[in-house]
């Protein structure tokens, strides 16, 4: 299906709406977004493995002198950098008394526990085992086979990014009451982009969606993001899972093409009233062919913050359908 509206290649990146369509008068999408179509994608993505990977956060999280402590599906998670360099990770609590390894510092590649000192350099210690873990560059990744429960792999399946040497990378996490799978299933979604955040995109056309056996498992979907008043950037972008707890969006055609947004969702914990709660870690990797990208990399310190504004202020309205999602579902009330 080649639809006719496609963005073409070599335009200018910015356009001109002529005639911007009021919010309340564009054209209904739930017709088109049928529950049981996001439910099977859904479903197909649940059924793919992981390896029992799960993002723990952004790589220029990890200072030289201090770890990065999470908790992921339960577990207390520490990570740091030895002496060689290479991650380690493993229980946040220290095997002697408990102590919260998160809180301790790094010297010289190994974790000091910052109450009775002892020292940990990423090798078994004192019943102290260390958990896989893998920097892919932009994000930090440990394996939890106790948790994920499948067939372990010896790294985990990043999705193909463009180079980091060429491209522009931020990280946004941000952390909702619900299930990864409420977080996979509203980017499964991508009707509700224009209506739900129309202060980002405009002219929302799904002009793909998976089809019979064979075929790609994709969304595909034609969008203008908005820039300021009219001006428009038109890009075509394709949506797929490639595992139960991520979805990647990668432009095809238009400005950016061969960007990325990788969404991924991973599960904490339960809180004091046992509702669950998942953390959502999204990576834009960016890229473009025009002369002046190269300026911009060599701003990262100031665009970094800019694009993660843009990541959050998305993620709160969409943190919100997640929730409610999982609300609806877990008092049998969600429709379907």
């Amino acid at each position: 299906m080649t639809p006719p509206s496609a963005p073409r290649r070599g335009r200018l990146p910015l356009r001109l709406r002529r005639a911007p369509v009021a919010w309340e008068r564009q054209r209904p999408t739930w017709p088109d977004a049928r529950p049981a179509l996001i439910a099977d994608a859904l479903k197909r993505a649940q059924a793919r493995p992981s390896g029992n990977w799960y993002v723990v956060g952004a790589s220029g999280e990890l200072r030289a002198d201090r770890p990065v402590a999470r908790t992921v599906a339960g577990h207390e998670v520490v990570l740091w950098r030895d002496a060689t360099g290479r991650l380690a990770a493993g229980p946040g609590v220290c095997p002697h008394l408990g102590a919260p390894l998160g809180d301790s510092p790094v010297r010289c590649g190994t974790l000091v526990c910052h109450w009775h000192g002892l020292a940990l350099d990423g090798r078994p210690f004192a019943g102290w085992e260390p958990w896989p873990a893998h920097d892919d560059g932009v994000l930090l990744w440990v394996r939890l086979d106790d948790a994920g429960g499948e067939e372990p792999t010896s790294r985990p399946a990043v999705p193909a990014r463009p180079a980091l040497s060429g491209a522009l990378a931020a990280v946004h996490t941000a952390t909702g009451r619900c299930e990864p799978e409420d977080v996979v299933a509203n980017r499964l979604d991508p009707w509700h982009g224009a209506w739900f955040h129309p202060y980002s995109f405009v002219d929302l056309t799904v002009v793909e969606t998976p089809g019979p056996r064979g075929t790609e498992d994709a969304f595909t979907v034609d969008v203008s993001f908005k820039v300021a008043g009219r001006l428009v950037v038109p890009v075509r972008a394709v949506f797929t899972a490639p595992g139960p707890r991520t979805v990647v969006m990668r432009i095809t055609d238009g400005e950016g093409e061969g960007s990325v947004v990788e969404t991924h969702a991973t599960p904490l914990g339960h809180d004091v009233l046992g509702r669950p709660r998942t953390a959502v870690v999204e990576a834009v990797v960016a890229t473009s062919g025009r002369r002046g990208f190269a300026v911009a990399r060599r701003a990262t310190a100031l665009l970094a913050p800019v694009m993660r504004y843009a990541a959050g202020r998305l993620w709160r309205d969409d943190l919100a359908y997640a929730e409610r999602r999982w609300s609806l579902r877990s008092t049998g009330r969600f429709p379907g």
